[in-house]
């Protein structure tokens, strides 16, 4: 039985090495990492990413998937709900880092079942809606922008201090509740900055879109 660790990377800010550290400083013991780089959990489903087909093949029944969080099997309802079944049908036991999740084909109680099945499809809708809450806030900001006169949009403000990347990812690591010293670690934002992405993601991405960022 071994532990594997999937690690799906979809920007420039994130990284499979800092997934395993988180991994790692939570108490796992991870056997082997497969990393997914520059692929989008929206677009794409885990089958077909050229590293996460690999997982179906190599897990057997009584290895464990870590995943850092459900979003890095993928943001799409159906593709997750059905992912972790798969796999949990299989025989492999579905585990996430954060708030160490664990879902678990081989209970045979009921109520245990009901819950479980519950909550798969709860995370996997969360998944989902946070996905299309980062779409809709960077809409929003890209319309407001164009939106503006000419003469109204040479005075843009002040230049972000933050990329797309680490608005975007700023925004998705606090939608899952991670505290802001944290997301400050894992993005070299300050805590002033993503306190004001928190406040208002909406500003933030108009700020990004004005400077065509």
């Amino acid at each position: 039985m071994r532990t594997v660790l999937y690690a799906r990377v979809s920007t420039r800010d994130q990284t499979s090495a800092h997934q395993l550290t988180q991994a790692e400083a939570a108490g796992f013991k991870v056997d082997e990492v497969v990393t997914d780089e520059g692929v989008s959990g929206v677009t794409t489903r885990l089958a077909e990413r050229p590293q996460g087909r690999r997982l179906f093949d190599m897990l057997r029944a009584g290895d464990t998937l870590l995943v850092r969080w459900v979003d890095r099997l993928g943001r799409d309802y159906q593709d997750v709900s059905d992912t972790i079944r798969e796999f949990m049908r299989r025989g492999v036991v579905v585990r996430t880092v954060i708030n160490g999740m664990v879902f678990d084909g081989s209970t045979k109680d009921p109520m245990r079942q009901a819950v479980r099945d519950a909550l798969i499809g709860f995370m996997a809708a969360l998944s989902q809606a946070q996905a299309e809450a980062m779409k809709e806030a960077r809409r929003a900001g890209i319309a407001h922008a164009k939106a503006q006169p000419d003469a109204d949009r040479k005075f843009r403000g002040r230049k972000p201090s933050y990329t797309r990347d680490q608005f975007e990812t700023a925004q998705r690591r606090m939608m899952e509740g991670a505290g802001l010293s944290e997301v400050s670690r894992e993005t070299s934002l300050s805590r002033a900055t993503l306190w004001r992405i928190k406040k208002d993601p909406e500003a933030c991405s108009t700020a990004l879109a004005a400077w065509d960022l």
